[in-house]
């Protein structure tokens, strides 16, 4: 937003709805007319992020939500808390590249982590990038890192605020010093290096025309940046001019011969595969798996034979053998089946395919030959999620990151011929993990169906009826969610909260059935799954509707903002955080359009009738008492557009009949959510979780340090 005299805040006269004096929103007079109905959009110009006006409402709301936030008695002691327990070291899992270990390090409270580079695993390391350097404020990150087969050169991309768009940098690793090199305009993308380090294979959208905040992306395109030239003089690779909608990304295989082409269609876990020989002049793209008919990830060449992952007749996930010269699937030879469990990564290292499943929402991985026999399974401390198993191929020793609601991120290292995982690095954090349990629960939705949820607390809490709960949750495209650390969800149950975590249909928890169960026409089995929660836990004694707040992100934040629409007397709380709340315009703004395949279009008269149905901007109703509600948000979010949450706080405001607070948070210089620097994260949970007490009726707190 745009810095304003101080005369333009004459708009924001205060009028008295409620207990709070929220600022005057102007309404509009815009109506749409969608296949024959009239539908109002009276705050349609909120959507200008580059108006005066918008800047002035934005800082309105802020002045309304901060003076109310700081008001709050138990805020700094959150606030200290959060920092207390936030201060400990956090190591990533290292890779290595040539002779050269990389990982990063947090040492506490860093606003980001640093990376370093050593001849071995965290031993005689020194800085090779400090992100803490590139601003005063923390607010620059880095969004992505990809060090050359050889480990001298090191691509990273730099993400500034917050936004979805990244600039690349090339750094010599023994210098330390960065090249001339610079690539723009680029986002949802990682670089494939040539394996002789000449340059690298990268994907961009065009600069765009307007808002770079709101505009429609498209037109994304494969190149080839040779180091030491300009952008300007990138090679293209492959662009469909055709269908201008798909995006790509590529990799190098291990041997350096291929160049595995992804493209895919917005969101939909479907995509087409090209492959192109690099010893000869890369202009033959050939098509590998053009049909669009299921998921398929590259895993490994073994001589002429490439293995894949994919959900083709496994929707669930198998693993398959595939001659590129004859891709038939005739000819294709099954390697590791489908099973129960939903294969979600695969890894080729020491020869063998490393497997990582989820089983009811959490991690199991297992180890197979090239010829699908299964060899041993890993074994983890207890239920959890891991991430890594990064390597090469010949590598015998494989190094992950594991996580479970209370044990925080660790990491082990994994023998590749004996299946043996050892703990090479655990964190100290001042709390004690046998002084909470988590246990997971099934209940049944609203047609049946039965739901799996994760509820964590303090030994000391026992189902009354009057336990403060919060209910976070997601559903939707085929993201799970797992058991992981969280110091934020700790200072929650600290503070005698119960942590209830449902895995909804739309996630990937159980498979493709599973996520489309939750799409487009069916999304409301997604609301209703998370409603059943709310009253599950009630019924169960655990709470009851003035004690249950509800919390979600993104699309969970659209999950929020539709539940507390249509169920407004369950819940006491709500918090919709970078939430899609106008399902009528969401495609119209940056990548927004890549969602249909979860959520479909208004464009379609049928599927226009569905989103109508629950989009919560367009089902807040005036004289309604909704729950106490804090939006949030972040003034550079460029995956979901701010307007969203805007339009969605005014409607909230105007419609509010109850003594409940209906206010949103801005936050300046963020964006979606990734890099958020340390600072800023510490502050905003202090805010939500001392929302959270004052309206759950929490009393005064304290915490044992």
């Amino acid at each position: 937003m745009r810095c304003i005299p101080i005369l333009l805040f004459a708009l924001t006269a205060c009028v008295q709805q409620t207990p709070f004096d929220y600022p005057n929103t102007r309404k509009g007079s815009v109506v749409d007319t969608y296949h024959g109905v009239e539908i109002a959009d009276p705050y349609r110009w909120l959507e200008d992020d580059l108006s005066d006006e918008t800047a002035a409402w934005v800082t309105a709301q802020n002045e309304v939500t901060f003076g109310y936030l700081e008001s709050l008695p138990n805020r700094d002691a959150i606030s200290n808390r959060l920092t207390q327990l936030w201060n400990y070291e956090k190591l990533g899992a290292p890779s290595r590249r040539g002779n050269n270990w990389f990982w990063s390090r947090n040492d506490g409270l860093q606003n980001q982590s640093v990376l370093f580079v050593g001849n071995a695993p965290y031993e005689n390391g020194k800085v090779l990038l400090d992100p803490n350097n590139l601003s005063e404020d923390g607010t620059r990150a880095l969004s992505g890192t990809v060090a050359s087969k050889d480990g001298n050169l090191f691509a990273y991309a730099v993400s500034d605020a917050g936004s979805d768009w990244q600039t690349w940098h090339i750094r010599n690793v023994q210098t330390g010093k960065d090249l001339e090199d610079k690539l723009e305009w680029l986002k949802f993308t990682s670089v494939a290096w040539m394996h002789d380090g000449s340059g690298f294979f990268y994907a961009r959208f065009p600069a765009p025309e307007g808002s770079e905040l709101s505009a429609v992306n498209s037109e994304e395109k494969l190149y080839f940046h040779k180091i030491g030239t300009p952008q300007s003089e990138d090679r293209l690779i492959h662009y469909v001019p055709e269908h201008p909608e798909w995006g790509y990304g590529a990799e190098v295989s291990e041997d350096g011969r291929w160049l595995i082409i992804n493209g895919n269609e917005g969101t939909e876990r479907k995509n087409r595969v090209w492959y192109a020989d690099l010893t000869g002049d890369w202009n033959e793209i050939r098509p590998l798996f053009n049909e669009y008919d299921a998921a398929y990830a590259y895993l490994a060449n073994d001589g002429e034979v490439a293995y894949f992952r994919t959900t083709n007749n496994a929707p669930r996930g198998r693993i398959i053998a595939v001659d590129p010269l004859n891709p038939s699937p005739k000819n294709w030879r099954e390697v590791v089946p489908q099973t129960e469990d939903v294969l979600r990564s695969v890894a080729y290292l020491g020869g063998n395919l490393l497997c990582s499943y989820l089983h009811n929402a959490y991690s199991v991985s297992k180890a197979f030959s090239l010829e699908g026999e299964h060899l041993w399974d890993v074994q983890f401390p207890t239920l959890g999620s891991t991430s890594g198993f990064g390597g090469h191929h010949d590598d015998e020793t494989a190094w992950y990151s594991f996580s479970s609601f209370t044990y925080p991120s660790s990491v082990f290292s994994l023998n590749m011929n004996t299946g043996k995982s050892t703990l090479v690095r655990a964190p100290v954090v001042a709390f004690d993990p046998s002084d909470f349990v988590a246990e997971q629960v099934w209940y049944p939705s609203k047609d049946g169906t039965q739901i799996p949820m994760f509820l964590v607390h303090h030994k000391s809490v026992q189902p009354n009826g009057d336990c403060p709960t919060l209910l976070y949750g997601y559903g939707g495209f085929n993201i799970s969610l797992t058991p992981r650390f969280s110091v934020s969800n700790l200072v929650w149950m600290e503070m005698g909260g119960v942590y209830a975590m449902p895995n909804l249909r739309g996630g990937g928890e159980f498979g493709r059935e599973w996520h489309m169960a939750g799409t487009v026409h069916q999304k409301q089995n997604v609301f209703d799954d998370f409603i059943a929660a709310g009253e599950w836990l009630c019924d169960n004694n655990w709470t009851r509707p003035e004690r249950l707040a509800i919390r979600g992100g993104s699309n969970g934040g659209l999950l929020v903002g539709a539940c507390m629409t249509q169920r407004p007397d369950l819940f006491a709380a709500c918090l919709p955080a970078v939430g899609v709340l106008d399902m009528l315009r969401y495609h119209k703004f940056t990548i927004g359009w890549a969602w249909a395949s979860d959520y479909g279009t208004s464009d379609d008269p049928e599927q226009f009738q569905s989103l109508l149905a629950y989009s919560p901007y367009h089902n807040v109703e005036p004289g309604t008492a909704y729950p106490a509600t804090l939006v949030t948000t972040g003034d550079h979010d460029d995956r979901v557009v701010p307007a969203h949450s805007f339009k969605f706080a005014a409607a909230l405001q105007t419609a509010q009949s109850g003594p409940e607070p209906a206010l949103i948070r801005i936050e300046t210089r963020a964006g979606h959510g990734a890099g958020k620097p340390t600072a800023m994260r510490i502050a905003e949970y202090a805010d939500l979780w001392a929302f959270l007490a004052s309206e759950l009726g929490m009393g005064k707190l304290s915490f044992s340090e």
